[in-house]
């Protein structure tokens, strides 16, 4: 798989996890949440747990207590098949939730953050606390940073909406003086050399910083004043990081502050580059569907799966909001056969014969697209349901279309 398709994919797959999470309401305060970050001894979390086992022996209502009690057992169960926590830490939910009747049922979830969790948090609540990771949500796209004037530079890097700072140098510019005659045109040569040779090194340094981030898909560039313009338009950067440049901003400052007023600053601008590129996936479909015989387009589950299995698919488009499973069933007499439905089934009468037959895959539609795919080097992109655009793959072509390599 692709590193942009294998960042949809993680980005899809912890969205639908904490759209789940966040569905769920208990009847108490029986929902527990932990996070443990990578630097946390399992040992001191076990030990903090058992301490809440006790303590929860305090709580009146008898059915409460219980549940509380097994939602802490379950959670212990799972730390200890951990020696340490993974490189981000660990997420854990778990407790009793309602279903049919006075029935309930255990649930948890157990998640890998792609940010590192900085604090370790214990609560138990009608609901699990999800408020730290819904930032977490956003696209994990990663812009360059520069800020400069003629006597600093700090260059840095935006993932998400994280911020830092990764080289902070001053200039050896001298300041202006008020001297006349030929010692000013002179001071005036040495300054502009001094600035000149300033540049160059904040040219050197974005070089060496940004060049070889694949990932990265823009640069943005600040400060005050003119220099930054001036820096831009005499072709100091490496040709391929000029072709990255965004725009330049206004900022007060030139440290690592000034990185972060630069982003706020240029918030409009990431917006409309993150949409763009669905706009421009899109737009390049519908060019192809205008097309007499359809041009390398496709759309339609049956359509675009067919077209992945042949190698023919060059981009895959999905919506986010499919919410579908693609259930596999086989039943006694052999008979084997595949469909997409809303909902997961465990059984149900073959098709074929009328046998009760069993499920032997169930997968989300989306991932089982992805699986796909990768067997062929074919991209997946997620369209997001909120632009114009995704609403428009929704509505128009059932959440599914492909660009293709070449026409099956």
């Amino acid at each position: 798989m692709d590193v942009r398709s294998s960042t949809e994919k993680a980005r899809y797959d912890f969205k639908k996890a904490m759209q789940e999470i966040i569905d769920l309401k208990g009847r108490g305060t029986e929902l527990i949440s932990v996070y443990i970050p990578p630097s946390k001894q399992i040992s001191d979390v076990m030990a903090y747990l058992r301490n809440e086992y006790s303590q929860s022996s305090n709580i009146k209502s008898k059915s409460t207590m219980k549940n509380v009690q097994s939602a802490i057992d379950s959670i212990m169960s799972r730390l200890r098949t951990y020696k340490f926590p993974p490189t981000n830490g660990i997420v854990i939910f778990c407790g009793e939730v309602p279903r049919a009747g006075d029935q309930t049922r255990m649930v948890q979830h157990v998640l890998d953050p792609p940010e590192a969790v900085t604090t370790f948090f214990y609560r138990c609540d009608s609901q699990f606390y999800t408020e730290p990771l819904l930032g977490m949500l956003q696209d994990k796209k990663t812009y360059g940073l520069i800020t400069m004037d003629r006597s600093e530079a700090t260059l840095g890097i935006l993932t998400g909406s994280k911020v830092v700072a990764i080289k902070n140098f001053d200039s050896m510019v001298p300041r202006k003086h008020r001297q006349g005659g030929q010692s000013a045109q002179r001071f005036e040569r040495l300054i502009e050399i001094a600035a000149h040779e300033f540049f160059k090194k904040i040219a050197d340094n974005a070089t060496e910083i940004f060049l070889e981030r694949e990932e990265m898909i823009g640069l943005l560039i600040g400060g005050p004043g003119s220099t930054k313009d001036f820096f831009i338009k005499e072709g100091y950067l490496h040709h391929e990081l000029q072709k990255k440049v965004v725009d330049t901003f206004d900022t007060g400052y030139t440290d690592e502050y000034g990185l972060r007023e630069l982003v706020e600053n240029a918030r409009s601008a990431i917006v409309d580059i993150e949409l763009m590129h669905e706009k421009e996936l899109i737009q390049k479909l519908l060019t192809e569907i205008r097309h007499t015989d359809g041009g390398l387009s496709a759309y339609g589950e049956e359509v675009v799966r067919n077209a992945t299995q042949a190698g023919a698919a060059d981009v895959v488009l999905l919506s986010e909001n499919l919410n579908k499973r693609r259930i596999s069933v086989k039943c006694p007499r052999g008979h084997v056969y595949s469909y997409t439905s809303p909902s997961s089934e465990d059984r149900e009468e073959c098709r074929e014969c009328g046998a009760h037959a069993d499920v032997e895959n169930d997968i989300d539609l989306v991932d089982d697209f992805f699986e796909l795919a990768d067997q062929f080097g074919t991209t997946v992109e997620i369209i997001s349901a909120d632009s114009e655009e995704g609403e428009m793959l929704m509505k128009a072509f059932g959440g599914i279309a492909a660009i293709l390599r070449y026409r099956v």
